[in-house]
């Protein structure tokens, strides 16, 4: 068992879903109800059947191509969705930056 993954694991997810949405959710359904335990048990569910799909997806995508390239994707697809959200949501924004 390599326990250097696990923390590591651990702490990228518990610092990437601070403040996230999927926390505002959940503490926002947690408000609404008097009984945070269902909610505590639905979110963990979840979270658990996302990051299965996630570690399996990945590791059946990595044998079929390198691990560069999918580093390369995802750093086009970060840097895209990132353009177009900009694009999107601040329209000022991006005619400042794209008006001569």
């Amino acid at each position: 068992m390599n326990w250097k993954l696990i923390l590591t694991s651990f702490c990228m997810l518990f610092l990437a879903e601070l403040g996230d949405k999927t926390q505002l959710t959940v503490f926002t359904l947690a408000t609404q109800h008097n009984d945070p335990l269902p909610v505590f048990i639905g979110a963990s569910l979840a979270l658990v059947v996302v990051t299965l799909l996630g570690s399996f997806l990945g590791g059946v995508v990595c044998r079929y191509i390198p691990a560069c390239y999918l580093q390369l994707i995802a750093g086009v697809l970060f840097v895209g969705i990132g353009i177009f959200v900009l694009k999107e949501a601040i329209p000022e924004v991006w005619t400042m930056f794209t008006t001569k």
